[in-house]
């Protein structure tokens, strides 16, 4: 599977709230929902990656900061480290973009982020690769000091994570390696951020749900005078559950999408329901 449908598979992109995070309606757009997070060094998106209002919002919060000259630089979970559209002219083609940013079509479609990609590089801001590029995986695997980095209670959530990412099919003992490579994987990301922050102005990370939860992911490997804000777009309306901590500064939300089981391909056919059988 592909980056992209590994994320998908999983249960990771469910956003939480709480009952102090206010939930801005569905018609308000990006644009005037930013005041309310501004000043902040990094703004983190959390997206479920087969919503496409997400992509969109993602292009309207980059088109609002960058008219306001508030947009420092826009990371991607999508891209791996090293990628930079930095010595790239605003006219750049999207052919060029990709091989500056080492895009991989087959793991993460262009065509869903190159909007919001390109507004970027109109704008002149530097789009970068925040992930853990894949030779690093392998090392990652091995490094039971990125366990440490956890929390327990955050370290077996994300391991529980991984079970159900890998649709409950992963052996067990890849779930420790697999686990620290998402840990690395969070701490590679806000490297990145780090790196590219600028003072009065705002860096933009586009990821997945699971990777700005404040519990688990990027925001535990920031710094702490890093100011930072972290969105959570849901698609949906979120639970109705104040006993749950907030993981986010705010939710967006926008419309459902079709519910599709995206492991039902990888389940053994033995297991499948018998033709003619009725359903429970």
């Amino acid at each position: 599977m592909g980056a992209m449908n590994r994320c998908l598979a999983s249960a990771l992109l469910v956003c939480l709230v709480s009952a102090a995070c206010a939930v801005p309606a569905v018609s308000e757009e990006p644009a005037a929902r930013l005041h309310q997070l501004l000043p902040a060094d990094a703004i983190l998106l959390g997206e479920q990656h087969d919503a496409p209002d997400h992509q969109r919002i993602h292009r309207e919060v980059i088109e609002a900061l960058a008219a306001r000259g508030a947009l420092a630089a826009v990371a991607l979970e999508m891209a791996p480290q090293g990628g930079s559209t930095a010595g790239l002219a605003r006219d750049a083609t999207e052919s060029a973009v990709q091989a500056a940013l080492r895009w991989t079509d087959a793991s993460w479609p262009w065509a869903v982020y190159a909007p919001a990609v390109m507004a970027a590089v109109r704008s002149g801001v530097p789009v970068l690769g925040a992930n853990l590029p894949r030779a690093a995986m392998r090392l990652a695997m091995a490094d039971s000091q990125l366990d440490s980095l956890l929390p327990g209670p955050a370290l077996k959530a994300q391991q529980q994570a991984i079970r159900q990412g890998h649709c409950d099919m992963l052996p067990e003992t890849q779930i420790a390696p697999m686990t620290r490579v998402q840990i690395a994987r969070d701490r590679a990301m806000a490297q990145t951020l780090v790196a590219s922050a600028s003072p009065g102005k705002s860096v933009v990370l586009l990821a997945g749900g699971r990777h700005v939860d404040r519990r688990v992911g990027v925001p535990l490997h920031l710094p702490p005078g890093l100011q930072t804000r972290v969105v959570a777009l849901r698609a949906g309306a979120p639970p109705d559950d104040s006993r749950r901590v907030a993981d986010s500064d705010a939710i967006w939300t926008t419309p459902p999408v079709p519910p599709k089981d995206y492991c039902a391909d990888m389940r053994p056919r033995s297991s499948a329901q018998p033709a003619g059988a009725e359903k429970p």
